[in-house]
């Protein structure tokens, strides 16, 4: 693992600037919340950060080939079950490890059944999950706790805690009690 320099990046949509100048430094193996009012280019930057969004000017060095991330929808396969998703993605052979987490965030009793079939809320958190799960130095997540009761919120954040394995963490909230729990250095996006 190795810190991420994310340096001057800048980008726009049309005349719609988003991102202005942005700077900042990801230290190996730290947790950090990325702040902001809404729309002020949070998701844009996870985005960029993902190849998934061009950036039109800056630099960023150090991001590794391969990262995890929850997007604000969850991305999973509707007639599978939460195991069966994760299998999906990290093959056979880890079921304890998955069904240990899954438990950890309170889907103990809805393993086998199709998502489809789940909450909002249970469905974020298989998809968490997953992105746990994955084997990557870098974890992005965009509103990983949005939607979730304050007792199952504090669980995951728990689970999340439990399971990052040391791994640097860039997650998006607006919520300073989240960035407080999982010990995260706030980010400010203005």
């Amino acid at each position: 693992m190795q810190d991420i320099l994310l340096s001057h990046i800048s980008k726009a949509f049309g005349e719609k600037v988003v991102l202005s100048d942005f700077s900042a430094t990801l230290q190996a193996g730290k947790s950090y919340a990325l702040m902001g009012a809404s729309g002020i280019g949070k998701t844009t930057l996870l985005r960029i950060l993902l190849s998934l969004e061009s950036k039109d000017g800056g630099d960023i060095m150090g991001l590794p080939a391969r990262i995890a991330a929850v997007f604000q929808e969850e991305r999973l396969i509707a007639t599978l079950s939460a195991v069966d998703n994760l299998r999906f993605v990290l093959g056979n052979g880890r079921d304890d490890e998955i069904e240990a987490l899954l438990r950890d965030m309170g889907l103990g009793d809805s393993l086998d059944v199709p998502v489809s079939t789940l909450s909002g809320g249970m469905r974020r958190r298989v998809s968490l999950a997953r992105a746990l799960l994955f084997d990557a130095p870098l974890l992005l997540l965009d509103e990983p706790f949005k939607g979730l009761d304050e007792e199952t919120r504090l669980a995951v954040i728990a689970a999340v805690k439990k399971h990052r394995r040391g791994r640097t963490l860039l997650f998006v909230t607006h919520d300073k009690e989240e960035a407080a729990l999982l010990d995260a250095e706030i980010i400010q996006i203005e």
